[in-house]
């Protein structure tokens, strides 16, 4: 079984902006050394580490991570979409061992910055390159990345998160036609990752179980892909809590030959990991 999306940071780095003491129980680094016995209760192999912060540092902490650890399969690092520089490091990372795919976080930027010519130009390139591109989205990004997604129609991208839909509330609203949309576009993949944060602290597995139907619908067993989003996802419950919850709640619509799929082949198909 293959971990999609994990993290691990050092705090004392000081280039996440979003990690704030605040988040107490996330205030701590976070390494190998501590996933590896919980990857060993859960029947888990392999991982794709993602970047948590928006600089090349960042990416650079994450390759020397995967270069020590046997189990990281791949680093989805972070390059400025916006800079004139981009295509050169691009061309920089590109060669670096490990390293697989690119993720921008969205999320933390206006969604006008998706439409912006700079950005369209930089992800032409990724789709021109072939480059696994993660999504890190709210919904209210959605409708500008369905009009970048049409007019970059090569681009092997990967919904993070489900694009974290407020699950504290039944009704769906635009995420679900959103989704459908860019669901039917067949290069984009969906990560059944960091479901239980969104869904809040009191969250049920009834709560979360029609947004997964939803995108499960929208996708299909080929172009889903699973995740902990650990240990972001300690916030609100535990890595074994984690894993149950999307076997049981996939188990109910995929029989083995999906679910082999979603664990892991659908990921080393999009991220071109070695069998």
């Amino acid at each position: 079984m293959l971990d999609a999306h994990q993290h691990f940071w050092t705090v004392e780095r000081d280039d996440y902006g979003w990690l704030t003491p605040d988040l107490k129980p996330l205030f701590r680094d976070f390494g190998p050394t501590d996933l590896a016995p919980l990857m060993r209760q859960a029947g888990i192999n392999r991982t794709i580490l993602v970047q948590a912060a928006e600089t090349e540092a960042e990416t650079d902490y994450c390759l020397r991570l995967a270069r020590e650890t046997d189990f990281v399969a791949g680093v989805v690092g972070w390059l400025d979409m916006l800079s004139d520089s981009f295509v050169s490091r691009l061309d920089y990372y590109q060669a670096q061992p490990k390293w697989i795919g690119l993720r921008p976080m969205l999320q933390g930027h206006d969604p006008a910055m998706i439409a912006d010519p700079a950005f369209r130009a930089a992800l032409s390139e990724v789709a021109r390159r072939d480059i696994p591109f993660d999504i890190l989205t709210f919904p209210r990004h959605l409708p500008a990345i369905r009009e970048a997604l049409a007019a970059t129609p090569g681009l092997r991208g990967i919904i993070d998160h489900i694009s974290k839909p407020d699950m504290t509330n039944p009704d769906m609203g635009d995420w679900a036609s959103h989704m459908s949309a860019i669901g039917a576009l067949p290069n984009i993949f969906c990560k059944i990752s960091g479901l239980v944060t969104e869904a809040g602290a009191d969250w049920t597995i009834d709560r979360i179980r029609p947004f997964v139907r939803h995108v499960a619908g929208a996708f299909g067993p080929d172009r889903l892909v699973f995740g902990t989003d650990w240990p972001v996802s300690t916030l609100a419950a535990t890595h074994e809590e984690v894993v149950d919850l999307a076997k049981n709640l996939l188990g109910e619509l995929f029989g083995p030959e999906d679910l082999a799929k979603i664990f892991e082949a659908n990921a080393v198909r999009f991220y071109k990991l070695p069998a």
